[in-house]
């Protein structure tokens, strides 16, 4: 059976009644606030549309999707977990923001490879100091709404947490310790005499190394039999959503959003707790 949730910053009792209208069927179950979910409901054009025109989150779930089969969520980091793309605020301690933004953009939408682009960004960022890194974590990162309210319930039903991000260490590192997530891979930053030197260190986390590291984490023994969630905005997010049972499109660009399992375009992360509930 295919159940319908249906999410918003705010869903009143009216919105409900409206959503059983075009449904035509299906028992209601409030999940929070913003949140129903309704059982037995068949996709169709009418529904999408009229969730369009509210500016509704919604996705079709099969009704034994719950909360307790999630074994490991693999998630993005800038524009993801984090409101920021963090090497473009690290470009504006150098006053380069707009050129390594554009970069940026054009990577997330999939018209530059991935490696070259961070490369190129990298190399712009030569000679800015160390300090400007801990500015950015300091003064500029926030994490994106309802972060904590996902990792907590995804915790409490038994799943790990991965960090997976084209980013960089300096960043992963200090959300690892603050979030207690269990996993993270990103890229480091070379430095010398307390400098960016503008070149990566080792091997780039491009979106194939990405999905490489939630390949393996899914193959560990502890994860036969459970599911594995991927989230992320950006194009070079697709190949680990290819590995993932589930793969959640946040506030995502359109290549990413078509190839999803699910979109979240308008709640919080903590709605993505809701398409298992």
């Amino acid at each position: 059976m295919i159940d319908l949730v249906v999410q918003a910053p705010r869903l009143t009792d009216a919105d409900v009644a409206g959503l059983l209208q075009v449904c035509e069927s299906g028992a209601v179950t409030r999940l929070a606030a913003g949140a129903v979910r309704i059982s037995g409901v068949a996709p169709t054009g009418a529904i999408a549309a009229h969730c369009a025109a509210c500016r509704f989150d919604f996705a079709h779930v099969p009704h034994e999707r719950r909360l307790e089969r999630v074994g490991l969520v693999a998630m993005d980091m800038d524009s993801t977990l984090i409101t920021i793309e963090c090497i473009d605020e690290i470009a504006d301690m150098q006053g380069i923001k707009a050129q390594v933004a554009a970069i940026t953009a054009s990577t997330m939408r999939g018209e530059i490879d991935f490696a070259e682009s961070l490369r190129r960004r990298v190399g712009l960022l030569a000679g800015l100091e160390v300090a400007a890194l801990e500015r950015v974590y300091d003064e500029r990162l926030r994490l994106s709404p309802g972060a904590e309210a996902m990792l907590a319930a995804f915790k409490a039903a038994g799943a790990s947490t991965m960090l997976v991000s084209g980013g960089f260490t300096f960043f992963t590192d200090r959300l690892k310790a603050r979030l207690g997530l269990d996993f993270t891979t990103s890229n480091v930053l070379e430095i010398a005499a307390g400098r960016l030197t503008g070149r990566v260190a080792g091997a780039i986390v491009d979106s194939a190394a990405k999905a490489e590291a939630v390949r393996r984490a899914r193959a560990e023994p502890a994860m036969a039999g459970k599911m594995v969630v991927g989230i992320g905005d950006g194009a070079n997010d697709l190949p680990m959503f290819a590995v993932a049972d589930v793969s959640v499109a946040y506030h995502a660009k359109p290549v990413v959003r078509e190839r999803a399992t699910c979109r979240i375009d308008y709640c919080g992360l903590d709605a993505v707790v809701n398409l298992f509930a």
